[in-house]
């Protein structure tokens, strides 16, 4: 008796016989392929993006360089020969000679940035060093009370987190200096077990909420600043109201940035 019995194609592509093993076979290794060209082609791609990126990052570079960074330089050659002229027994002299001296800085600090490099005056010293430091930025004659206070044993921190730490703390210090119109501004810098934490406060005119939650304010940098706390893993607030003050609180986990504390 002749019995005719026929495997399923489903049977034949899960193994059924000889025929269905070799066909799982083929269909694993054109898998295998299909999955490594697939990652060869998004490799390619993403070097191809992270390339395009750098590029323009340098392109940037060169432009900044060749404008603002030569023209600030210009401005403190003419600045420098204008001090010169100006008599010793001045009363102007000094206040000319620390714009002279803060112009200096702000170009070595923008020729770091444009090269990569974090400024060794910056990294040098504490986080509240650093924003004592600051008290040369004052308009001469203002009359706000700056002071700096620190909770917990001084530390030095990670390059990469003391430079972005200082510099977001640095932002919302000099725009209560030169915007805020307060009579009192303090930086406050806690060396806590759990995370660092600093915060930046001031008694003077405010931001309007809608500036702070949208971050379009220009002279505020309020993007700039969260850019830097995403970029390091801290977490960025932000609190300021018409009239009421503000105040700007980064914190930094211990566990988002390894080895935070040196």
């Amino acid at each position: 008796m002749n019995c005719d019995v026929r495997q399923s194609p489903q049977a034949v592509i899960h193994g059924g016989g000889r025929t269905g093993a070799a066909f799982a076979r083929a269909t694993g290794r054109v898998r295998k392929w299909l999955g490594r060209s697939d990652q060869r082609q998004k490799a390619e791609e993403l070097a191809l993006r992270l390339e395009e990126r750098l590029s323009e990052r340098e392109r940037i570079a060169r432009e900044l360089h060749d404008t603002f960074l030569q023209g600030f330089l210009g401005v403190s050659m003419q600045l420098q020969h204008a001090v010169d002229q100006v008599p010793e027994d001045s009363p102007g002299k000094p206040a000319l000679h620390r714009a002279v001296h803060l112009m200096d800085r702000v170009i070595d600090e923008g020729r770091h940035a444009l090269t990569g490099l974090r400024s060794s005056a910056v990294e040098s010293t504490s986080l509240e060093q650093a924003f004592s430091g600051l008290r040369e930025e004052l308009v001469p004659g203002c009359c706000a009370n700056f002071r700096v206070f620190v909770k917990g044993q001084s530390k030095f921190l990670e390059p990469a987190v003391h430079e972005q730490v200082y510099r977001i703390g640095r932002e919302a210090l000099v725009n209560a200096l030169r915007h805020s119109e307060a009579t009192s501004i303090e930086a406050e810098v806690d060396y806590l077990p759990g995370h660092l934490r600093v915060v930046v406060r001031d008694n003077g005119c405010g931001i309007d909420p809608h500036m702070v939650r949208s971050g379009r304010k220009a002279h505020w940098g309020l993007a700039g600043m969260r850019e830097r706390a995403e970029a390091i893993g801290a977490k960025f607030h932000i609190w300021s109201r018409p009239g009421a003050g503000t105040e700007v609180e980064i914190s930094v986990p211990r566990r988002a940035v390894a080895g935070a504390y040196a």
